[in-house]
């Protein structure tokens, strides 16, 4: 019988809508974000878990990386090789995990940002930590197990983790429209908040900082807003501040030199050669002329970057810079986000802890329940052995006068004696007494005979003793919590004796660094621009000696205020801004710098059409023309903004800007186009508009026709230009309308 097929129809955007929620949930709970009862994402957790099914223990020799990196991606990590082995790489770096869990062998990279070597040369193995406090009592059913993806392996839903590796750790990860930023905390501090959690329940936030007191950083450096740290704990979200730790040693010729020697977390990696580079900037871009040299002299035994001064420089001031401007004084954003009971949860560090402690109890309780159980079928069998030991002769003459095994076994269970041959009626009479259970008596069975030496048997006793205590011990920690707490509390003081470390990180409330700029003394100086953009100022009496060469060797020449702002308009309608102080002071003869290097105009891409000083500027009208007639005019106080680049008139497709000029009155202005046509206006009939206007049409122009030139004229001013050979007169052309079409010359 054929089927019918079956074609349901759906909405598309409601099938992308589910399966893109789907992959959200996805990342989110199986790939970016951490667990908060053991602190690790899946990869973490499955290798691990891995190693520790391969028995790569911290007792054992190393294992090629390789090896494990293919076993965890083969049986329970279906992703890429790359992505797994980074994970293992991070859990082995020092300077990224306050408690790294692997102990690798080989290059693992470094915290200037060396990645680490190829997976087939390292090597790696277990730390004693991971094995004591993560992956021990696996056996002991205390997580559940699920079928891995293809159902051929299991794997722990969870590592029965016994300290706060979220908060001792730390983690960071991106999902889908979520991310997780936790800091690493001192080992010692948090097992001491779970400790005083597990004795008051109903403890705060500003309680818990009496244990806990802040993040500590395996790079060290000081966190500077101490009093933040209670809202951040509070709802799991803010911003720390962490700054480097500095010296200033004093060197030979009563110089010093500032030496780092802690950085801040966020500094691991690339950042730390973005520091050095952002110092050259400071120095390149005349922010301070106090460095002399910089080097980072880090090595295996920490951090040290050398910074050397100049005599007589303010040291304490210059730190003030660099935490200012370069990555010496970082945020380090907190946003306390795990998966708590299945879906993700910003947490603040009572509830984290309050989660592991409930955690604890689960596998407190599911161990020792497993261990009683043990004991429990010990107890029953070292009851049927000394009971056997007791009536030994009849048990060996049930055997002898048995024809098999199931006789014998059935006499010892339920006293059934038919079949068994006894040496006398009293015998058989005791024998149908007997009542051992199926386990004892197959224990009785299996009973080697060296088992009734006497010693032996006094040790079966002393046993038997050890399990009924050990029993009495696991039911009081079973129905006893306060048993169960002190078991807990114990283990934890273990581990803290074991592993505990200083604190790394100082934490403090620190003001504000505060640079104060030298101040420079306000003088007049002349700017200097030849014609192939080289600029140089001057002072005045160095420009007076030299002014015939310098106003006919330089393109421009313009007096200005060595405190104030160039201003530099191109034909492509910008406006760039460059300080005086930006550009070399220094002799006559003095090459200078191309303006390009110092602003962000481009030669290459635009043309210099007018340039003026910011005061100068302010103080006037500006008139503009462009290419296709269009004419403004704008008041120059609209340009005093502080964009290094700002749009000083708009332009439609394909114009461009031919003159920037101040209007002081009495101006007329003179447009030439390309077939020759003429047009002469009075300038103040050109309407005033903002920067960001096009304008108003000043001439009529036909189709194929555009401005070549625009010329003003002062009052009283005479200028010609040469037309087909013939010489124009500018200033004797009759002044005619705005919007007209001029005269054809």
């Amino acid at each position: 019988m054929e089927t019918k097929e079956q074609i349901i129809q759906t909405e598309y955007s409601e099938i992308m809508q589910k399966s893109y929620i789907d992959y959200a949930m996805s990342v989110i709970i199986a790939r970016a974000l951490p667990d908060v009862r053991d602190g690790l994402k899946p990869v973490q957790r499955r290798t691990l878990y891995d190693m520790y099914e391969l028995g790569i223990r911290y007792d054992r020799p190393y294992r090629k990386c390789a090896r494990i990196v293919g076993d965890t991606m083969g049986k329970y990590h279906p992703h890429g090789d790359s992505s797994i082995y980074e994970a293992l790489v991070v859990m082995a770096q020092e300077f990224k995990k306050g408690l790294p869990l692997v102990d690798g062998h080989g290059n693992f990279g470094s915290i200037e940002g060396d990645g680490a070597a190829a997976m087939r040369y390292t090597e790696a193995r277990l730390q004693k930590v991971t094995q004591e406090a993560y992956l021990a009592d696996l056996d002991k059913d205390v997580v559940d197990f699920v079928p891995n993806f293809d159902e051929t392996e299991k794997e722990p839903l969870v590592l029965p983790v016994k300290v706060p590796n979220l908060l001792i750790n730390g983690a960071e990860g991106i999902a889908v429209g979520m991310a997780t930023s936790i800091p690493p905390h001192n080992f010692a501090e948090v097992i001491e908040g779970v400790k005083a959690y597990m004795k008051n329940p109903d403890i705060t936030t500003a309680g818990m900082m009496k244990y806990i007191k802040g993040p500590d950083f395996p790079t060290g450096g000081i966190v500077t807003n101490k009093d933040d740290l209670l809202a951040i704990y509070e709802t799991g979200a803010g911003k720390i501040k962490v700054r480097g730790k500095v010296e200033i040693e004093p060197v030979k010729g009563g110089k010093e030199r500032i030496v780092i020697t802690e950085i801040p977390y966020t500094m691991i990696g690339a950042n730390i050669g973005k520091f050095l580079n952002d110092v050259y900037s400071l120095v390149e871009s005349k922010k301070t002329n106090d460095i002399v040299d910089i080097s980072n002299q880090s090595s295996k035994e920490g951090i040290r970057i050398v910074i050397e001064l100049r005599k007589g420089a303010d040291a304490n001031n210059l730190c003030n810079l660099l935490y200012k401007k370069t990555k010496l004084e970082d945020t380090f954003g907190v946003n306390m986000l795990a998966v708590a009971d299945g879906r993700p949860e910003t947490l603040g560090i009572v509830p984290i802890i309050k989660h592991h402690v409930d955690f604890q109890y689960e596998l407190a309780t599911r161990k020792y329940k497993t261990l009683l159980a043990k004991e429990l079928d010990k107890k029953e069998i070292q009851e049927g052995l000394i009971t056997a030991c007791d009536v030994i002769d009849l048990i060996i003459e049930i055997l002898r006068g048995s024809r098999n095994v199931k006789d014998a076994k059935a006499c010892l269970m339920y006293g059934e004696t038919q079949g068994i041959t006894f040496k006398t009626k009293s015998s058989e009479k005791t024998a149908s007494k007997l009542h051992f259970t199926e386990r004892q008596a197959q224990a009785i069975l299996d009973m080697r005979l060296y088992k009734l030496i006497g010693l032996e048997l006094e040790a079966l006793v002393a046993e038997h003793e050890t399990t009924l205590k050990n029993i009495a011990d696991y039911e009081e920690i079973l129905t006893n919590r306060a048993a169960m707490a002190k078991v807990i509390i114990k283990e934890l003081d273990g581990y803290k004796k074991s592993y505990q470390r200083a604190r790394r990180t100082m934490i403090a409330n620190v003001e504000a660094a505060v640079y104060e700029e030298k101040q420079v003394e306000e003088m007049e100086v002349v700017l200097l621009m030849d014609r192939f953009g080289y600029a140089k100022t001057v002072d005045v009496a160095t420009y007076e000696r030299n002014k015939e060469a310098a106003d006919s060797e330089n393109r421009y020449v313009m007096s200005c205020k060595n405190t104030g702002k160039i201003c530099i308009f191109t034909n492509t309608g910008q406006m760039h801004l460059l300080k005086a102080l930006d550009i070399p002071f220094g002799k006559f003869r003095d090459k200078g710098l191309p303006i390009d290097n110092i602003s962000n105009f481009d030669s290459a891409k635009e043309q210099l059409i007018y340039i003026t000083d910011m005061e100068n500027l302010c103080a006037s009208k500006v008139i503009f023309g462009t290419k296709t007639g269009m004419l403004k005019m704008v008041n120059g106080a609209e340009f005093d903004v502080a964009k290094r680049t700002t749009m000083a008139t708009k332009l439609t497709e394909g114009d461009e800007v031919l003159l920037v000029a101040p209007i002081n009155g009495g101006e007329t202005l003179v447009m030439q186009s390309s077939k020759d046509m003429f047009l002469r206006i009075a300038a103040d009939t050109v309407p005033e508009k903002k920067k960001g206007a096009v304008g108003v049409r000043g001439i009529k122009l036909s189709d194929t026709d555009l401005l070549t030139s625009i010329y003003l004229l002062h009052e009283g001013e005479s200028m010609s230009v040469t037309v087909k050979d013939k010489e124009v007169a500018l200033h004797r052309l009759h002044i005619g309308n705005r919007d007209t079409k001029g005269v054809k010359k």
